[in-house]
């Protein structure tokens, strides 16, 4: 029987977003893509995308992967919210 901690709905590999938000100005998408390429080195900066807020506080950048399983997608969301300049992951 496999573990409820294992399971997921997602079929993989399957193309996938992660966003992330951060504060503008600290160097945020340079941040976000060197955390996602440790796990997806296939991963190019013409996979990111980025968009300001209104007010031009805070940016959130979408990195667009091919996910391989849940532990390097578990993986990426850990480091990504371990990291002191990311705010939230989704």
């Amino acid at each position: 029987m496999p573990d409820s901690n294992d399971e997921t709905l997602l079929e993989f590999p399957c193309e996938f977003a992660i966003k992330a938000f951060g504060r503008h100005g600290t160097a945020f998408e340079q941040t976000v893509y060197t955390l996602v390429k440790a796990h997806a080195p296939e991963l190019t900066t013409d996979d990111l995308s980025s968009r300001e807020s209104s007010g031009g506080r805070y940016i959130a950048v979408t990195a667009s992967i091919n996910a391989k399983s849940k532990a390097q997608l578990d993986a990426i969301y850990k480091d990504l919210t371990d990291h002191d300049h990311v705010l939230m992951s989704l």
